[in-house]
């Protein structure tokens, strides 16, 4: 009985840890997130010029001014063939100096993609560019864009950032159970066991992702950003109270002096 007696200010004294070291987490990631989250006004402007952006028109195709207008640069294969980025495998092709800044850098295109069976060194392509971005290559009529542009830009940070402001929330939510834990051993109340995320903690990470990807491929600019939001509002919040209640059960060994009162296992 000693032991049990002198084991609940160690078990207090451990939740009210855990809910301090929960709680800075759940800080930081809200610090976390603001950070990719302070790009997007920028981004989204930056995707709106790249939408509204037409063809360069008289000298301003000719400059080399990084303009807002789609350029289109003709030059001469030098190299092209399948090559390493990361993991990935891409077919890159290099234009023959001198070209205009950013056609001189190397073009990572689809490996499996129709260019890549159809352009040989020695070869003229078109490489269109935007500012200082490549955004499309072709020869003879077919035409392959690439990725990364800035389109995509505002989306995926909003995704980011969203990843992380699930994973604060989830910390606060801990947080807030760990204290609620101590206060309720102090006063001999029963409690509930800790929740064990494991598996459940996937979707903090994909469903973000995919509620961008999902936004980027049917809306634009700020629309993109706010449906990305309420995607993932709709998916996170049914899905933080379902794991919540999955498998949460009140915990069948009282302590001493607990009262045996079942109105009294809520779950944290």
């Amino acid at each position: 009985m000693r032991s049990a007696e002198r084991s609940v200010p160690e078990r207090i004294r451990r939740e009210r840890w855990h809910a301090a070291a929960w709680t800075l987490l759940g800080l930081a990631l809200s610090a976390v997130a603001a950070v990719p989250g302070s790009f997007v006004p920028g981004r989204v402007a930056a995707e709106a010029a790249f939408e509204d952006a037409r063809p360069c028109a008289g000298g301003a195709a000719a400059r080399d001014d990084g303009a807002s207008c789609l350029r289109t640069i003709r030059g001469t294969v030098i190299s092209a063939g399948n090559a390493k980025s990361g993991k990935a495998t891409v077919f890159r092709v290099m234009l023959r100096p001198p070209v205009p800044a950013p056609a001189d850098q190397p073009i990572d295109l689809d490996a499996h993609g129709d260019l890549s069976e159809r352009i040989e060194p020695g070869e003229r392509v078109s490489v269109t560019t935007w500012r200082d971005d490549v955004v499309a290559v072709s020869q003879d009529g077919v035409r392959e864009r690439l990725s990364g542009l800035p389109d995509e830009d505002p989306i995926m940070l909003t995704g980011a950032a969203l990843v992380c402001v699930w994973s604060a929330v989830l910390a606060f939510i801990a947080a807030f159970g760990s204290a609620r834990r101590a206060r309720r051993l102090a006063t001999g109340r029963p409690v509930v066991p800790r929740i064990r995320m494991g598996a459940k903690s996937v979707p903090v990470v994909v469903v973000p992702l995919v509620a961008a990807f999902t936004a980027g491929h049917f809306w634009d600019t700020w629309t993109a950003v706010v449906m990305t939001v309420v995607v993932w509002a709709l998916i996170a919040v049914p899905a933080t109270i379902l794991a919540l209640r999955w498998d949460r059960e009140p915990s069948s060994t009282p302590l001493p002096g607990e009262r045996s009162d079942a109105r009294l296992t809520v779950a944290d």
